[in-house]
């Protein structure tokens, strides 16, 4: 029989290519680690793992296994879900797949409150590209996704989440910077980082622009970066500008190294998305979290990104 230990170390080394970190996050030693895929090639007559001269790497058969070994976690967790549920307790894993900045601004904050209410909840959010998210629900790897879009997937049903607010920002030096707004016009002058194609503030921005006639060949975008924050410390060194998450400028803009400038006639809001998979089997934690998010104390929390406007 399989012990799910290994299996949970397994996945955890696949998803790290590391057996040091991996120990890390499972709060184990890396001896352990190495003894439990060890054991794990041993009943199954295979090699999992094999090392280069740049880390670890899986084998063929590690790469058969991964997706397998996922699935088998989540009947886990979902089964020991269903027997806590029976007792009418809230207890079990959450795990929720996020693809947005302003969701990595706003969930952390509502996941621990929640956890506060239900102190048998675990809750892992996970960092993914947009297009990973509807993937994730849909093989059961998350209970919840948090996007900048709705799903148009028949096996998901979607939720407002809360509204992000979009704003430009200019190095505190830029000749801007104390004129307070600007033309759509003007933006063509100035070289201009650009999120990537997936990114809810790219698709807001280029909308927004083609009401001027200005398509993304009239810009002038000499980055694309997959990062606000990293997009955010590029343009306080002073190189640029950007449109990012109002959420993500915060700490920049209080220290002096970044001014926000509204763009005249541009109405820069994205609606932020939450999305679980319908029809599936009764799992508490996420069922109560999906309400949760909409309780009248967390109010503070969902218009975060509205107070900064």
């Amino acid at each position: 029989m399989i012990d799910i230990d290994k299996i949970s170390t397994f996945v955890r080394a696949a998803e790290t290519l590391s057996f040091s970190e991996a120990a890390k996050q499972l709060h184990i030693s890396q001896p352990t680690v190495s003894n439990h895929i060890k054991t794990l090639e041993q009943k199954m007559g295979v090699t999992l793992f094999t090392r280069t001269n740049t880390g670890l790497e899986l084998t063929e058969a590690g790469k058969v296994l991964l997706p397998w070994a996922r699935r088998l976690l989540h009947d886990t967790n979902s089964m020991q879900a269903m027997m806590s549920s029976i007792q009418n307790d809230v207890v079990g894993e959450l795990r929720i797949a996020c693809s947005t900045t302003a969701g990595k601004y706003v969930l952390p904050q509502l996941a621990a409150r929640f956890c506060q209410h239900f102190p048998g909840v675990k809750v892992r959010i996970l960092a993914c590209m947009p297009e990973d998210v509807t993937l994730r629900l849909l093989e059961g790897e998350a209970h919840i996704g948090v996007l900048s879009r709705e799903v148009p997937d028949a096996g998901l049903e979607s939720q407002e989440f809360f509204r992000d607010t979009i704003t430009l920002i200019v190095p505190a030096n830029h000749r801007w910077a104390f004129r307070g707004a600007i033309e759509a016009s003007e933006l063509l002058e100035e070289p201009l980082i650009m999120r990537e194609e997936t990114s809810g503030t790219r698709r807001v921005v280029l909308s927004e622009l083609a009401k001027f006639d200005i398509s993304l060949n009239d810009l002038n975008i000499f980055m694309e970066l997959g990062n606000a924050e990293a997009i955010v410390r590029t343009v306080s060194a002073g190189y640029g500008i950007a449109f990012v998450s109002k959420l993500a400028t915060a700490c920049p803009l209080e220290r002096g190294n970044v001014v926000d400038i509204e763009v005249e006639g541009m109405n820069l809001r994205c609606t932020i998305f939450m999305a679980r998979k319908t029809g599936s089997s009764h799992h508490r934690p996420r069922d109560a979290f999906w309400g949760f998010i909409h309780d009248p104390e967390n109010a503070d929390l969902i218009h975060l990104p509205e107070q900064r406007a």
